[in-house]
């Protein structure tokens, strides 16, 4: 028996629509009259359920499809058990966030969230090793679950702090970024690229840069965390390993790309243009992250990048709209686990439109806040461009879950 991975999906697509309603809402209280719920807490639901509901969700399930594809003797029971978990506690999380923030209840999904974490990473590790070792995917998964278990110390530590009420500001801020850091660059890069390495079908023994840039990425993400503290005093030689780290990455992702086009432009070409233009897009984001985090090493770019925060919200929506979003969406179309009509075409396209202005709009004010320029109008700006993404991904999913009612399941 296998898992209904188009089932799971639309749970994934709605989550995505309720992250981008909750996007709205904060952008419509900072532009406009809206005394109802906390900002405060209406953020922390958003990152919190974005992370837990939208990606960390879409990779279990998706995952879970990789696996058992490749499995005579799949058990399906342990995954389907943990992927309900995991969506109890994101729900868990969404709600009681906005009612309490950092409350009891939300600590308390929050905390088995990442319990349901582990245990899925456990089962997940153990069950790769019936696969063929050639399989360049494996290690990436691997790497992938490693990054998730220690990316929830930062939180661990957070909680610590808070409960001895013994708050250190530079190690609160050092512990954030530290989670961020390991979700974002571990559990959420090395994920989808072990599923772009599964979807293509890549073998170790295909070319010996494949299991290359595996070790590259791996032994560098842990020294590039420091590239998000480079605001700390830190010694000569923590800050040149960072920069090490950066210089590896942007090297190894750069030869990486032009290998993939070289061997693999023609298989891609079987794939409809719009998920071509999609995967495309995020590719070069991804290109403009790594130069961007190569950038940042430069001390004086450091200080102005971590000093405005709309530099920030640009650089974190970024990775995970511009990057993360964009190429889970690719590979639920292109693996048809959803078959794509010319009605969800158009609210993709909708949804790019706005993850490009978003940016655009971001980097401008991001731009403008390093004189400080004041842009006219520009929460107005932003809270248009999220109504364009909540737009677009609602027209996504409306007409996904309809086609998925007449299909039947995989």
């Amino acid at each position: 028996m296998k898992l209904n991975i188009q089932f799971w999906l639309k749970f994934s697509l709605l989550n995505l629509c309720i992250v981008a309603t909750l996007g709205v809402l904060m952008r419509y209280k900072i532009g406009f009259e809206f005394p109802y719920f906390n900002q405060k807490n209406i953020l922390h639901s958003h990152s919190h359920f974005a992370f837990s509901g939208w990606i960390s969700h879409t990779l279990m399930t998706l995952m879970v499809y990789y696996l058992q594809n490749k499995t005579a003797d799949f058990h399906v029971h342990k995954y389907r058990k943990i992927i309900i978990a995991n969506l109890i506690c994101s729900y868990g999380m969404l709600i009681f966030f906005i009612i309490q923030g950092y409350g009891m209840i939300s600590i308390f999904f929050s905390t088995v969230s990442i319990l349901v974490s582990y245990v899925f990473g456990f089962y997940y590790i153990k069950d790769l090793r019936k696969l063929d070792t050639d399989f360049a995917a494996i290690n990436w998964f691997k790497a992938a679950l490693f990054f998730n278990i220690i990316s929830s110390f930062g939180t661990f530590y957070l909680a610590y702090m808070m409960a001895s009420k013994n708050v250190i500001q530079d190690l609160y801020l050092a512990s954030i970024y530290y989670f961020l850091h390991f979700q974002y660059n571990g559990w959420f890069f090395f994920g989808c690229i072990g599923l772009f390495f599964g979807f293509l079908n890549l073998k170790k023994s295909e070319h010996s840069f494949y299991e290359t840039s595996f070790k590259l990425f791996a032994v560098s993400c842990i020294p590039a965390y420091f590239l998000s503290t480079l605001w700390l005093d830190l010694p000569v030689w923590l800050y040149a390993i960072s920069v090490f780290a950066a210089i590896i990455q942007v090297v190894a992702w750069f030869k990486l790309l032009v290998i993939l086009v070289q061997t693999k432009k023609e298989h891609l070409k079987n794939f409809a243009l719009l998920l071509r233009y999609i995967l495309l897009f995020s590719c070069l984001a991804l290109s403009i992250k790594f130069i961007l985090q190569l950038g940042s090493t430069i001390p004086s770019l450091s200080q102005l990048a971590f000093g405005f925060r709309p530099i920030v919200i640009a650089y974190l929506h970024l990775v995970l709209l511009a990057v993360i979003s964009l190429f889970l969406l690719f590979y639920i179309y292109a693996s048809h686990l959803i078959f794509i009509t010319k009605k969800i075409k158009i609210g993709l396209v909708l949804f790019s439109v706005g993850v490009l202005l978003n940016e655009l709009v971001l980097a401008i004010q991001g731009v403008a806040s390093f004189t400080y320029t004041i842009i006219p109008y520009v929460n107005e700006l932003l809270f248009v461009v999220a109504l364009i993404l909540l737009l677009g991904i609602g027209f996504t999913t409306y007409f996904s879950i309809k086609k998925v009612k007449n299909n039947p399941p995989l």
